[in-house]
């Protein structure tokens, strides 16, 4: 028997498939965000099962999240990417107690219990500033491609300092600081600085781990450094960050017993269509 979980981010699709017995995953795959989202998500899936060799009918139950899931009306449910992600990083990470999930557009701190219960979640969904997005700008500003940002920030002698919590005022200053001629290495620095002083201040009060670091940002070299500077504490890669939500979604439709809070499934986060 195998499951699906899509992830329709609002900057990536993703999609995974796992096999019941052991929560393998089979197959996995991921493709640009669109207007056409649930053509693109539907095209997505058909083409992940053509690499597993299974056809539609083998796929018992198929899970959708993120911004995009109450457009894939072909998906058996939808759930919201906070259950997703706690469901995805735990099953990988069984004592994770924060997750720190930095998407495109948005960016999340969920916190779980010692019982692996989430209990609480803060999320920045109104200013770029704190998402891949501002590094996006960034690297078009710089000239440079979006994976290679984080290779630079290695040659950082002086990370500049970006002080504006706005990404229209930030992009001012990136813009007055290549002006005066400092290098890309200390300005792309100082923008993962920016970032994670912005989750900092989403935390707030006293920091348990362990600290998992998950979404598409966290494949930035540097990010994790600059977060775990901020948060001084050691901050964990989730394995495959791009896909922890798709494939936590894998996980529930697999049926799998967790202890994240179906309360705050049912009350908060809109388990369902």
């Amino acid at each position: 028997m195998f499951y699906a979980g899509v992830d329709a981010g609002s900057r990536t699709i993703k999609v995974v498939l796992i096999h019941d017995a052991d929560r393998r995953v089979v197959a996995s795959g991921l493709c640009a965000q669109g207007v056409r989202q649930a053509v693109l998500a539907e095209e997505l899936f058909q083409s992940v099962l053509r690499e597993a060799r299974l056809q539609r009918n083998d796929i018992a139950r198929v899970v959708a999240t993120g911004y995009g899931r109450n457009a894939l009306d072909w998906a058996d449910t939808t759930v919201t990417e906070i259950t997703c992600q706690a469901y995805g990083v735990r099953h990988q990470v069984p004592h994770v107690r924060m997750v720190i999930d930095i998407g495109g557009e948005d960016s999340k701190v969920i916190r779980l219990d010692q019982q692996g219960i989430v209990h609480d979640f803060a999320m920045n969904d109104r200013c770029a500033a704190g998402t891949g997005r501002f590094l996006e700008i960034v690297a078009d500003r710089l000239e440079m491609k979006l994976q290679d940002l984080g290779q630079i920030t290695r040659m950082a002698e002086h990370p500049a300092v970006i002080s504006s919590m706005c990404v229209v005022f930030a992009e001012t200053e990136i813009v007055g600081l290549l002006a005066s001629e400092a290098s890309p290495a200390n300005i792309v620095a100082g923008v993962q600085n920016s970032i994670a002083k912005r989750i900092l201040s989403m935390v707030g009060g006293k920091i348990e781990g362990p600290v998992v670091f998950a979404g598409g940002v966290a494949l930035i070299p540097g990010m994790s450094l600059a977060l775990e500077k901020e948060l001084k504490c050691p901050v964990e890669i989730a394995r495959d960050p791009q896909m922890t939500a798709a494939f936590g979604a894998a996980l529930i439709a697999a049926g799998q017993k967790s202890k994240v809070n179906a309360g705050l499934d049912h009350c908060l986060l809109g388990v369902g269509k």
